[in-house]
């Protein structure tokens, strides 16, 4: 038997998966450019990760999800959820803070460079309401996977913009764009200095490739943006400070800061 070369990432399905699901799993394999392996019925994932794959894209039947040997991710709107629940009931204005930052209001175009477990895109997608939009960049091939395919099962209602996932560096694709394309462009760089987290945000740090936020990048958003470039920050980390900007006032009792910079 020929031995199976190790690869850094690839897609197989769930232990006893429908021939749809496979189908599926194998469509997107092609599409990601990654190999798919086919894993026998109620065979475990540990033997795979340790001989085939770094790492899995998984679609079982309800969900895709990413393994590694550490632990596993699956899409959830998490806190978003709740978020979403409290401006659906009226409580917009300061009680969100990147509504209130980024000054979101219904038929913006927003552009979240940095869109991770698509949290804050949620936010914004249901700010925007159906007439705006919302285009989530991701440069991380295994957690654009699993996040592209999570909101597109996502619920989102009658009242929100649907969230598009895009498969880019944001540095080359803020170049690529016309002045002016976005109202509000966002970033939610990693923080230099994280504090203990979920295991969702741990599986986030092994598999992101966000490179720091750079003044050449800030500018860039600058002259996409028409109103504000929005940076999420730490208190417990100067990556504010290292790109010129002041923390707008907020609560003193989030870890979280957010800065801001008007377009040029």
């Amino acid at each position: 038997m020929t031995q199976r070369t190790r690869v850094p990432l690839a897609v197989t399905t769930s232990g006893k998966p429908e021939d749809s699901r496979v189908a599926r799993a194998r469509a997107a394999a092609r599409q990601w450019g990654l190999p798919f392996i086919p894993r026998r019925k109620k065979e475990p994932l540990g033997p795979l990760l340790e001989s085939a794959a770094d790492a899995f894209i998984v679609f079982e039947r309800e969900s895709v999800s990413l393994w590694d040997q550490e632990g596993s991710f699956s899409f959830n709107p998490g806190m978003a959820h709740l978020r979403r629940l409290r401006i659906l009931s009226g409580q917009v204005g300061g009680d969100d803070a990147l509504v209130r930052v980024a000054g979101l209001r219904a038929g913006d175009q927003f552009l979240d460079c940095t869109l991770g477990l698509g949290q804050d895109a949620l936010v914004a997608a249901l700010v925007v309401g159906p007439s705006g939009r919302v285009v989530g960049l991701e440069k991380s091939l295994a957690l654009h996977a699993v996040v592209s395919e999570g909101l597109e099962a996502y619920d989102y209602g009658p009242d929100s913009a649907r969230v598009e996932p895009v498969l880019a560096d944001s540095h080359a694709y803020l170049r690529a764009l016309p002045s002016g394309s976005f109202d509000v462009v966002f970033f939610d760089p990693m923080f230099e200095k994280p504090k203990k987290s979920q295991p969702a945000f741990e599986m986030l740090r092994r598999f992101a490739e966000h490179a720091p936020l750079t003044s050449e990048t800030l500018e860039e958003a600058r002259r996409v943006a028409r109103r504000w470039v929005v940076v999420k920050g730490s208190k417990y980390s100067d990556d504010l400070k290292k790109l010129g900007l002041e923390a707008e006032p907020g609560s003193h009792y989030t870890s979280v800061i957010w800065g801001r910079v008007p377009a040029r």
